[in-house]
């Protein structure tokens, strides 16, 4: 972490988590200003991309953008780019049209109805149509999306491009696990145990770079248990099941937290697209054992 002398850290609730950011070695007023600068950045992510506020534009959206093209934040749309690319490069696994089927099974509320599918099966990310002034069409009426596993990471790295601008040399933006850090020295991210938070597995050096996991989640005030997995598989519609828990290393954390995703589905054949990415992953199968992309194992060190 920073170091305590000359630095500040504050945290607030958005995205769903507890967000955190520090920076240290910059005057105590330029420190504040950044903060509440960055965290202003991840409001404006939170208020544009939560499904759950009807005016949002992920709301709009999913409300009207079969019935005709409507207009999003750059924000947003620069999201959803990368959104449909990754869809692309993973044939499929990473879709943020998976927002029924999280429904069907209780994660999202449902949503007033605007039409069956055409196709008759779930709508996908390949009926959305990304049109010139940042304008979008769904072309199912059948879809709905759902940015939870992709917004946090944007959100974080312009919570970190706010800082870089205020002139901040060194800083760490958290939120819930999904992270970035830039600054002269490394940072150790110590990562929790899929099935027991309270034991940790390794920790993994970053620098200059950002971290996201994905895998089994918990309800810690009422239990050290896992609850379960909420990785969807748009090809089985069923939750991911032969891997607990997945780490990514990334250049930025929007690819790091969808990178989890296709990780946690496709296991070792995400290999190729974790190269595409310049990324690495750890992967903590669902009968303990740790592995982990090549160019990883020099910043991992395992839990005793």
């Amino acid at each position: 972490m920073l170091p305590a002398s000359n630095s500040a850290r504050r945290a607030r609730p958005l995205l769903g988590t507890f967000v955190e950011i520090s920076v240290a070695d910059a005057p105590p007023s330029d420190m504040r200003a950044a903060i509440d600068a960055a965290f202003d950045a991840v409001a404006k992510v939170h208020e544009l991309m939560s499904f759950h506020d009807a005016d949002s534009d992920v709301g709009r959206l999913n409300r009207e953008a079969f019935a005709r093209p409507l207009r999003v934040h750059g924000w947003t749309f620069q999201v959803l780019e990368a959104a449909v690319d990754l869809h692309r490069r993973s044939a499929g696994l990473f879709d943020i049209a998976i927002a029924p089927i999280l429904q069907d099974i209780g994660l999202l509320p449902r949503l007033p109805a605007h039409g069956a599918a055409i196709s008759g099966e779930m709508a996908t990310c390949a009926a959305i149509e990304l049109l010139s002034d940042q304008r979008v069409r769904f072309h199912d009426p059948g879809v709905r999306i759902d940015l939870g596993g992709i917004a946090k990471g944007f959100a974080v790295d312009r919570a970190i491009e706010v800082l870089r601008n205020f002139g901040m040399s060194c800083a760490v933006v958290n939120a819930g696990g999904d992270l970035a850090a830039f600054g002269p020295h490394g940072e150790t991210v110590y990562i929790r145990d899929p099935c027991d938070p309270r034991r940790l597995v390794c920790g993994i050096e970053i620098e200059n770079q950002a971290l996201a996991s994905s895998g089994n989640y918990f309800d810690l005030f009422r239990s050290a248990s896992p609850l379960g997995v909420t990785i969807i598989d748009p090809c089985t519609r069923k939750p991911a099941s032969t891997i607990n828990a997945v780490t990514v290393r990334a250049p930025s954390c929007l690819v790091a937290d969808a990178l989890t995703k296709v990780v946690m589905i496709a296991g070792p054949a995400a290999t190729a697209l974790l190269e595409q990415y310049q990324a690495s992953a750890l992967v903590v199968w669902s009968t303990g054992d740790i592995e982990m992309t090549q160019d990883l194992q020099s910043a991992v060190c395992l839990a005793a």
